[in-house]
């Protein structure tokens, strides 16, 4: 199922902007963060319609992506 683009964008941003609050970063480093995962690019392609998790657990799956980065 591939979402309204224009939800989809506002969907991007409350992710990144509650992603910058819980770890303590500008909203710059987040949008950097979350455009560079993997998270993003299956968002994007409407994979296994992920995009229409709560943004809460968006936000955790953004965490475990980066803590496991490393």
């Amino acid at each position: 199922m591939n979402a309204n683009p224009i939800l989809l964008q506002k969907k991007y941003a409350r992710v990144v902007e509650l992603f910058a609050k819980e770890n303590g970063m500008s909203l710059e480093k987040s949008l950097d963060v979350f455009y560079r995962s993997e998270l993003y690019e299956l968002m994007s392609e409407g994979v296994s319609d992920i995009h229409c998790m709560s943004d809460e657990y968006l936000v955790r799956e953004l965490e475990e992506e980066k803590r496991n980065e490393k």
